[in-house]
This record gives C-alpha cells, sequence and structure tokens, in this order.
C-alpha cells in the first residue's frame, strides 16, 4: 500500500512538472508569435494599465519563460522580447506614441464603419478582434514611415559629411600647396638671379666684325 501510495506521488509529481512545461512552453510560443510591435500584446495586458501593473505582470512573465526556468531552446528569444516589451511600456515617450497609434486604429475603425463613438459594438469581442488587426497596420505604417524618415536622414547627414571632407580635404591641398611654394621661394629667386645674371653676360659680348 505504502509503494502504491509512492508510486501515485511520483506520478502527480511528473504530470505536474509536464503541465509546469507544458505552460512554459505555450507561453514562449504566445509570445514569440504576437505582433512584435504592439508590447501590450506581448506582455498580455490591455492598452491603457497602469505603470504597477506592466511591473507585476513582466515580473510574473520573467519567472515563467526565464532560460534558468526551462530546457526550451526558444525562452532567450521570447525573454527578450519579453524584456524590450516592458523597457518600451516603462517609456513614457514610446508608450504615448504606442497609445496614440491604437487610439487612433480605433477611430479608424469607427470612421470606416460610419459608426458613432457610442455605438453598442464597441464593446463587442470581434470589434476587439477587429481593433487589434487595426492597430497592427497602424504600427507597420508608423514603423515604414519612420524607417523612411531616418534613411533620409542619415541620406542627409551622409551628404552633410561629405561636403564637409571635400571641404576640409580642399582646405588642407590649398595649405599643402601654400608651404610648397613658400619651401621653393629661395630655388625660385636664385633661379632668377641666374638668369638676370646670364642675359647680362651676353649684352656685354661684343661683336667680332666680319671680313
Amino acid at each position: 500500500m505504502a509503494a502504491d501510495e509512492k508510486d501515485d506521488k511520483e506520478t502527480l509529481a511528473d504530470l505536474d512538472r509536464e503541465a509546469s512545461e507544458y505552460t512554459k512552453d505555450a507561453e514562449i510560443s504566445r509570445i514569440l508569435n504576437t505582433f512584435k510591435l504592439d508590447s501590450y500584446a506581448i506582455l498580455d495586458l490591455q492598452p491603457g494599465v497602469p505603470e504597477s501593473d506592466i511591473k507585476i505582470q513582466f515580473r510574473k512573465k520573467s519567472l515563467l519563460i526565464h532560460p534558468d526556468k526551462t530546457k526550451n531552446p526558444l525562452a532567450p528569444d521570447a525573454f527578450d522580447r519579453l524584456k524590450k516589451a516592458q523597457a518600451e511600456l516603462m517609456d513614457e515617450k514610446k508608450r504615448e506614441r504606442l497609445d496614440e497609434a491604437i487610439a487612433d486604429a480605433r477611430m479608424l475603425l469607427i470612421r470606416e464603419r460610419k459608426w458613432t463613438v457610442d455605438h453598442p459594438d464597441l464593446k463587442t469581442a470581434e470589434f476587439a478582434k477587429d481593433w487589434r488587426e487595426k492597430t497592427k497596420t497602424v504600427l507597420i505604417d508608423n514603423e515604414l514611415r519612420r524607417r523612411k524618415q531616418l534613411k533620409a536622414q542619415l541620406a542627409e547627414e551622409g551628404r552633410e559629411q561629405r561636403k564637409a571632407e571635400m571641404e576640409a580635404e580642399e582646405r588642407k591641398r590649398k595649405r599643402e600647396n601654400e608651404v610648397a611654394w613658400e619651401n621653393t621661394r629661395d630655388d625660385r629667386i636664385n633661379s632668377w638671379r641666374d638668369f638676370q645674371k646670364g642675359g647680362q653676360k651676353k649684352k656685354k659680348k661684343k661683336m667680332q666684325p666680319l671680313g
């Protein structure tokens, strides 16, 4: 009887471990398959939650999927994405941009459907799903716009840098030419003097009479 109870306890312990690993694997998969520009979704939070909820949720999720707590080879990637999401939501400016994108997505849906802001369907699960999808579109558009602006900025900075480098090179060549000209000053003067002396000797030479 005692042996049977021991076997039952070991079986239950094994099942608990399997369930725990399954939960961890499921959460890792969820994080990695969540739209990475939506930090709320990565942390499985609703937009607009207080900062304290973000901290609590991050701690809860990180304890579950931390690479030291599971053998899942994808845990490091999932944990890294979780950390980035938490950092973005803790950054006031970044969180504000995300909140604006989410609000814009909601208003776009309302306008597209020609609803009023108090339309009853706004509270349905179906609208919440559509809102999440629309948020993805808005976030992608914002990210593409940001990258385009950054690319243009870098290109402009590159042009300015090349212009500055060319101007610096031109000033360098000018200085080198001035130095070279100054260094050959004595040679030029001596050469001119020698030329002058040679000319004077030729003038003093008497002409021999013919015949």
